[in-house]
Order: C-alpha cells, then sequence, then structure tokens
C-alpha cells in the first residue's frame, strides 16, 4: 500500500497528522515514546530523492507499535500529540518530500522534520530498467520518531534525558 491510499482512507474515517505550529503548540517537551526505523530503496528513479526509503523508514518505526496511552496521557489526547521526525538520509540523495512524510502518520501534530547526513547508498546488484532503474545503486534510510507533548510549566525546549544512575 502507498502513503496516497493510506491517506485517502484515513481521510475517509477523519485521521490524518496536522502540521504543528510551534508557536501555538510547543516545542516537544515530554517525551512518551521513541521509536526507530529503516527502509531500503532498490529501484527506481534517483532523481525523485530518498523519499520511498524515507517512508519505508517510518512505517518500520510505527506500524507494530500501538500507543493507546496517548490518549490518557496527553493532555487534549492523541489530536493533541506532538511527533517529531527525525530522518538519516544519504548525502548523495538528499531531496525527501516533506509532505509524503507526513502522510505517514495516522493523527498527532507533526513538528519541522529533520532531514540529516545518514543512511547508506550500495549497490544491490540488480538492475531493472522497467522500475525506473539507470544502476543498481539501493539507498537506506533510518528513521528516528519521538512522540509527546508540550507542557507549558516545563521550561525546558526539548525532552529531558533520564539517567539510571538517578533512580528513574
Amino acid at each position: 500500500a502507498s502513503t496516497k491510499s493510506w491517506s485517502a482512507e484515513w481521510s475517509r474515517i477523519g485521521l490524518g497528522a496536522t502540521r504543528a505550529d510551534t508557536e501555538v503548540d510547543g516545542a516537544l517537551n515530554k517525551l512518551l515514546f521513541v521509536q526507530v526505523g529503516v527502509g531500503c530503496d532498490q529501484h527506481g528513479d534517483r532523481s525523485k530523492g530518498s523519499t520511498k526509503a524515507a517512508i519505508r523508514a517510518l512505517r518500520n518505526a510505527i506500524e507494530f507499535n500501538s500507543i493507546p496511552g496517548a490518549v490518557f496521557t496527553v493532555p487534549g489526547g492523541r489530536s493533541n500529540m506532538l511527533v517529531h521526525v527525525k530522518l538519516g538520509v544519504p548525502a548523495e540523495v538528499s531531496e525527501v518530500d516533506l509532505d509524503e512524510v507526513a502522510k505517514v502518520f495516522p493523527y498527532g501534530k507533526l513538528l519541522p522534520v529533520e532531514v540529516v547526513p545518514g543512511g547508506l547508498v550500495f549497490g544491490c546488484g540488480r538492475v531493472v530498467p522497467e522500475l525506473g532503474d539507470e544502476d543498481d545503486t539501493a539507498l537506506v534510510v533510518v528513521a528516528a520518531v519521538s512522540i509527546g507533548y508540550h507542557d507549558p510549566s516545563e521550561p525546558a525546549s526539548g525532552p529531558r534525558a533520564w539517567d539510571t544512575r538517578d533512580g528513574h
């Protein structure tokens, strides 16, 4: 399934993340859950960048998780949940369509997506011209998805890191 079909289905039932307005929604300073995923794109037109691998990495990060507690933990429920995405993308093919990325999430408010150098480019050993291949280049993107909310009573602009030596 592509993100387009996901989005149509989610739109039909009223789901879909919105873009966060950091002036109104604030920064994610109460971290609840961090998910990590890896996505690979072995074939296709590389002029489109790393979007397909990024979407696969994000789906890998979130598709086997359930976060029912967000309804009770996040003030205002899941529609007020802040979603932060950081993508490690190969520098050689660094373009990512952030509108397509946003379609991956069923709810929450998507903070500005961070795209940093990372991932991997390698030869997969197969060229399939029918899929748009010009060579055997494959791309890997790594994604970190953090969810939480903004607590205006906390001065921190980012989440606190807890240390087990402190008894936490």
